[in-house]
């Protein structure tokens, strides 16, 4: 077993780690309160690279691994989580895009992520269909060379900057088996009858666009159809497996930016006359914390190893995502505790960082569907 990064990897880390230094901490409290991300700091990052980093060459990306995204991810997040999720996930769908879309369709719409300024998300979630995707309730209905599309989405990210979206519909509800009656859709924003508009006062990942979307009437061509019909539901828990290895790096990175953050702190703050970093009960907490980090990254390198080896591993994938996500939030949590009232102040990043920790433990499937899914694994492969 060789657990040493590439040297290629070992650079596309620095190179990361090296941006996200060098510009994050500028703009991101600046970002957080304004609830909007700084466009020159994305066309910088696309300009690297950074952004559709899986994209394949022919489309004008760098043509990466997911092992490289996550690796990205993980050093954004370090920084910034706000900053970081807003940058990577404007390519969000993209993944879907090179599995199954059409020549056309992918020189249409992924060459302008990397060499552009476009932007794209996919829409999924609705007000009452959240972790149960076959609850949705969005339809679009075929009219000759048409698709009209009426519903509503919630919680999409990009949902008001993006110039097109991925979007998850019912086109056959008469289908007996529920899994087939769902296809995707590629919607331009700028469409008669689509409107979104933006969730404020998130409490976490604020610099990240949210939104709300309604569908009335919408129309599109047939040449919209991703892939085949009946086929939706397959290809978004196809996505959910890469992007369940993202939000794995995104819990890594904001852990170990807390921990940092909490380390900074103790060896500077004095308390009865010594160092806090002096004190057992504190020492053994940075201790735990730093395993929980190692632990959930050796388990993420993993995962994204076997999705990048054609070896994809759903239960190893959930496991990566549950336990990286707690560990963000466990970390963060015991960070601002370190902190004391200072945590509690919004002018110290690890405010912030606690704030942002929770959404990884919700989206791309909560850490109770993660379990589920691990549990499903492993019973199936025991019968």
């Amino acid at each position: 077993m060789d657990f040493e990064l590439t040297k290629e990897q070992q650079d596309i880390k620095s190179a990361a780690r090296e941006f996200a230094e060098g510009e994050f901490p500028q703009v991101a409290k600046e970002c957080d309160e304004r609830e909007e991300l700084d466009r020159s700091l994305l066309e910088k990052a696309r300009e690297l690279g950074f952004v559709g980093c899986y994209i394949p060459e022919k489309y004008g990306g760098p043509g990466l691994g997911f092992f490289e995204k996550a690796l990205i991810v993980e050093e954004f997040w370090r920084v910034d989580p706000g900053l970081g999720q807003a940058i990577v996930s404007v390519t969000f769908g993209a993944e879907v895009l090179i599995d199954f879309a059409t020549e056309d369709q992918k020189k249409r719409y992924l060459t302008p992520l990397v060499e552009a300024q476009a932007i794209m998300g996919t829409a999924i979630t609705e007000p009452d269909a959240g972790s149960d995707v076959t609850s949705v309730q969005t339809t679009a209905m075929r009219h000759g060379d048409e698709y009209i599309i009426n519903g509503t989405k919630m919680f999409i990210s990009n949902g008001t900057i993006a110039d097109y979206l991925l979007v998850f519909c019912r086109t056959h509800p008469d289908e007996p088996n529920r899994h087939r009656q769902f296809s995707l859709l590629m919607v331009e924003t700028d469409k008669e009858g689509f409107e979104a508009n933006k969730l404020k006062n998130k409490l976490g990942i604020r610099a990240a666009d949210t939104a709300e979307l309604s569908f009335s009437d919408v129309r599109v061509s047939v040449d919209s159809l991703i892939g085949e019909e009946k086929e939706g539901f397959r290809q978004i828990l196809k996505l959910f497996n890469k992007e369940r290895i993202t939000v794995a790096a995104q819990g890594t990175g904001l852990a170990q930016g807390a921990l940092e953050q909490a380390i900074r702190h103790i060896t500077q703050r004095e308390q009865f006359g010594h160092k806090i970093s002096s004190f057992q009960a504190i020492r053994f907490k940075i201790a735990e914390m730093a395993t929980l980090i190692e632990a959930g990254r050796s388990l993420y390198y993993r995962a994204a190893w076997s999705l990048d080896s054609g070896q994809e591993d759903h239960g190893l994938i959930a496991m990566a995502k549950w336990f990286c996500s707690q560990n963000a939030v466990t970390v963060a949590q015991e960070s601002l505790q370190m902190h004391g009232g200072y945590g509690f102040l919004n002018e110290y990043d690890i405010a912030r960082f606690y704030r942002d920790s929770k959404i990884v433990e919700i989206y791309e499937g909560t850490k109770e569907i993660e379990k589920i899914v691990i549990a499903n694994v492993l019973l199936g492969k025991g019968s």
